[in-house]
């Protein structure tokens, strides 16, 4: 089912303190020569939009910084010929607008003004994309990106402090990071967007969605409407755009991505997400 635009359903609304999720530590990434992970065995179950199975154990999450993006962003524009479902998990430092009222007491409007205030006054630490296609290959990115750093830069310190304790190195994106200029022409120019045979897929991804959003209009602010930003959405994304918080929530399933991977025997504790590229596959 998708899910419904107009209520903002579709996208749910992390809390201040739920900023930043957790997402898996990656494995060492592939060689670009390397072959894409195959489900030879489950790739007739997908054609005529049948339902993902579980994911295997051992998907690597393919480490994406300045030196090697030319190359990843050329496999990424090969493998996204036939896609058929992405997803989208982004990291971000936290949230510094809350609005001026209790998240259940806001409309969706004044949701998204907070949501909008928020995105378009910080800068994104990490994108991570996963894709599957009709042949049964997944392969999940993590682009590590350069601007931000907690010395200089607006930021919520226990989100941040949530990646420093995961490992991640600001100092190490600052030196070796994407600009967020090259990414977003790179995303834009790779074939993945304006595509409405692709569904999409994130975790509590309102933030997510918007981060990426900015990123597809080359950093400008996002729409200053509700309506504008759904617009905005259905352009390059299509109707099809899941979020798995929201899902399962009607499911009685417990909070957390890594908690509902675990509950319906996904993915082993050892792919537990820990940053956006491995949260990106837990998602898809």
């Amino acid at each position: 089912m998708s899910l419904n635009f107009g209520s903002l359903q579709f996208l749910a609304l992390e809390s201040p303190s739920q900023a930043v999720h957790p997402a898996g530590t990656p494995t060492s990434p592939l060689t670009s020569s390397s072959p894409p992970f195959v489900m030879a065995h489950y790739a007739s179950l997908y054609h005529g939009g049948a339902s993902m199975p579980p994911l295997p154990p051992g998907i690597p999450v393919r480490s994406v910084w300045k030196d090697n993006l030319e190359l990843e962003l050329r496999f990424l524009h090969s493998f996204v010929h036939n896609a058929r479902y992405a997803a989208v998990n982004i990291h971000y430092p936290g949230v510094i607008h809350n609005g001026s009222q209790k998240h259940t007491s806001q409309t969706a409007d004044e949701r998204y003004s907070v949501v909008k205030a928020n995105v378009d006054a910080l800068k994104p630490i990490q994108v991570g994309l996963a894709i599957y296609n009709d042949f049964g290959h997944i392969v999940a990115w993590e682009f590590n990106l350069r601007g931000f750093h907690p010395v200089t830069d607006p930021h919520a310190a226990n989100s941040v402090g949530y990646l420093q304790e995961r490992s991640l190195s600001f100092d190490e994106h600052q030196v070796h990071g994407i600009t967020a200029l090259r990414l977003a022409t790179g995303l834009s120019g790779c074939g993945l967007f304006r595509r409405p045979q692709i569904s999409w897929t994130t975790y509590a991804g309102l933030y997510h969605v918007g981060y990426l959003m900015k990123y597809l209009s080359m950093g400008n602010q996002l729409p200053d409407s509700l309506g504008g930003f759904l617009d905005m959405v259905r352009q390059f994304l299509g109707q099809d755009v899941y979020d798995v918080a929201r899902i399962a929530v009607d499911c009685a399933l417990p909070p957390g991505l890594e908690h509902v991977a675990s509950s319906l025997f996904l993915v082993p504790a050892a792919l537990s997400p820990r940053l956006a590229g491995a949260g990106s596959l837990l998602a898809l």
